[in-house]
């Protein structure tokens, strides 16, 4: 998979959050032509807060059958402090190492974190979706800003979460009577093609099989392939 060099990472915080203001204009907050998905990746990092390391994994999976094709990780040391808002500079190094060792590039990758439901519209997977140049969705397993009314106990159902009087993403119930998951564009997508993403991604479990099996690779519980 191509990554694009955009910055370095070796900046102070204040530094970071005006390039997230800088970059979140570039974000494209509507579907690009693209035909159907033929593969789709799930990103996550795991963080070993104790030794400082991290490892970050990248599944690809085969669509609509979400059977796996490809598994990548990287391992390293971070360097960032854990500080809200900011988890990109702390995590994205070593997602960038793994999305470098994937040969079958994905059509829409899955970022277990936020797109633009973010203070600075800048979440995870806005962020390497600038990166990489392909569609990405946040799906995160909590909000980082913003608030929603109640949706109904269906999967399927949806409501749309507010920040500051603009909409920045959705909550979705990926099944019946349980807790939603919180769904922004990440980049090259709009918010109907993240949720329909989401949940076409979406089977047994609460969380989408791309995530979900890459959350299990970071931790070393899916070997490579």
């Amino acid at each position: 998979m191509h990554v694009l060099k955009l910055h370095g990472w070796d900046i102070s915080t204040t530094e970071a959050g005006q390039l997230q203001r800088d970059l979140a204009g570039k974000v494209v907050r509507s579907r690009c032509l693209f035909p159907p998905p033929r593969r789709v990746a799930g990103v996550d990092v795991g963080i070993n807060r104790v030794h400082g390391r991290g490892t970050a994994a990248v599944v690809v999976l085969s669509f609509p059958q979400l059977q796996v094709v490809e598994v990548r990780t990287a391992e390293g040391e971070v360097t960032w402090p854990y500080v809200p808002g900011y988890l990109s500079f702390r995590e994205m190094p070593l997602v960038l190492r793994a999305c470098e060792l994937v040969r079958q590039t994905p059509d829409i990758v899955l970022v277990d974190g936020q797109g633009i439901a973010h203070p600075r519209r800048l979440g995870l997977a806005s962020h390497l979706g600038l990166c990489l140049d392909i569609p990405t969705v946040g799906c995160a397993k909590s909000l980082l800003c913003g608030s929603h009314d109640s949706l109904g106990p269906e999967r399927g159902a949806t409501a749309d979460i507010m920040d500051r009087g603009e909409l920045v993403g959705v909550a979705v119930r990926t099944r019946s009577n349980v807790k939603p998951v919180y769904v922004s564009i990440g980049h090259r997508c709009g918010f109907a093609d993240a949720v329909e993403s989401v949940l076409h991604c979406t089977g047994r479990f609460r969380l989408p099989e791309p995530t979900r099996l890459a959350h299990l690779a970071a931790a070393g519980r899916l070997p490579p392939r």
